[in-house]
């Protein structure tokens, strides 16, 4: 189930609701009972095994030109 990030307006407490999907958008009461909170925009991050992602294969050099490396005349 995820979690949610919550502010309250009232007295700036920053607290997290775990809830299905479905309630997302349902409204969040603070700990201290304020209604009036906003949902605060989240990141995550991922770890890959071995701890690190791969690194990307750089783009074949093709010597430029507008074909693509190839003649154009």
């Amino acid at each position: 189930m995820p979690s949610y990030a919550y502010r309250c307006r009232s007295c700036g407490d920053t607290f997290d609701l775990t809830r299905p999907m479905a309630e997302a958008s349902a409204p969040a009461s603070c700990p201290e009972g304020h209604d009036d909170t906003v949902k605060l925009l989240t990141t995550f991050g991922t770890v890959t095994r071995g701890g690190t992602a791969p690194a990307p294969t750089p783009a074949p050099s093709s010597g430029g030109g507008c074909c693509g490396g190839g003649c154009c005349s």
